[in-house]
């Protein structure tokens, strides 16, 4: 993790020392990097950009708008940098106006968190995360949870699953990652930025899924780890490939990303054959257009 860190430095400095991130900025002057998108891994990067800020003079503002959003900004030339947890596809990648890159920021896990008091080390599989979904368990006693659960006295409530509203790279590695566990889920729903929800409530970015699981007893969501550890919310451990169930921590995510990676970094790491693997693991992405020199750019050299 440590390693993405300087990777996404070094690429703050490609933005901010080649050329200003505002036109008009007078040589000499400090300017300021403008980033949107992902809220995954807002929390990381509001730390990372004040660390850059103290160092440099220069500012790094960051809008957690959503993956879908800010890609939407960056293609558009509306901001200096957009950041998401789903790679562009092939197709995205053309429609965009310039050569793009992707830089690898940080990794992170999607994580099932839940509020259901009284209850704690809940396990779940990923047929029955597809299946909540799908609208097809109901109660918190479904026999196909208690029977991975044999130690818990589960009750007899609703239960409902909460999903994201806006365009989301985190709903794409939850969707890509579901997409691999059930041949229903992938035939009724796929994998997708935004998705038509068969079953569930709407919220928008990740604090409000968070928001809406914290104070309603009898909810289930996916969410970002942080979001989920920041407000205590319980976490399940989920069955892997290997068929271990897994709680998400920096070891478990790191094995995650245990095989190679190709040169242009688009990847996912979801149900991972590794038998350490948290299931759902994922990158997040800097993704940034590979000529500078646009919208008024102008090169600033440094004095010697």
């Amino acid at each position: 993790m440590k390693n993405l860190l300087f990777i996404g430095i070094l690429i703050l400095r490609l933005v901010t020392c080649g050329y200003t991130c505002e036109a008009g900025v007078p040589d000499g002057k400090k300017g300021t990097i403008a980033g949107a998108s992902a809220t995954f891994p807002l929390p990381f990067y509001n730390l990372a950009f004040k660390s850059y800020q103290d160092k440099t003079g220069v500012s790094v503002t960051y809008g957690g708008i959503g993956s879908g959003g800010g890609i939407r900004n960056q293609k558009d030339r509306v901001v200096d940098f957009g950041g998401s947890d789903a790679y562009l596809s092939d197709k995205e990648m053309s429609e965009m106006p310039s050569a793009t890159v992707h830089v690898p920021t940080y990794m992170g896990a999607v994580v099932m968190a839940y509020n259901l008091p009284g209850v704690k080390d809940l396990k779940l599989t990923g047929e029955i995360i597809a299946d909540i979904y799908l609208g097809k368990i109901t109660r918190w006693n479904d026999n196909r949870i208690q029977t991975v659960n044999p130690g818990l006295n589960l009750p007899d409530r609703v239960l409902n699953p909460v999903y994201r509203s806006d365009g989301s790279g985190t709903t794409f590695v939850f969707s890509d990652y579901l997409t691999k566990i059930s041949g229903e889920w992938a035939d009724r729903v796929g994998t997708g930025k935004s998705l038509k929800w068969p079953a569930g409530l709407a919220a928008k970015g990740n604090p409000g899924v968070a928001g809406i699981i914290s104070q309603t007893p009898g909810t289930i969501g996916y969410v970002g780890s942080e979001y989920a550890f920041a407000l205590n919310i319980p976490i399940a451990q989920l069955k892997n490939k290997a068929g271990r169930f897994i709680s998400p921590n920096a070891e478990s995510i790191s094995a995650a990303a245990s095989g190679e990676m190709p040169a242009d970094t688009r990847t996912m790491i979801t149900n991972a054959p590794v038998s350490d693997a948290y299931p759902i693991s994922c990158f997040t992405w800097i993704i940034l257009y590979k000529e500078q020199a646009y919208n008024g750019r102008k090169l600033r050299r440094k004095k010697r």
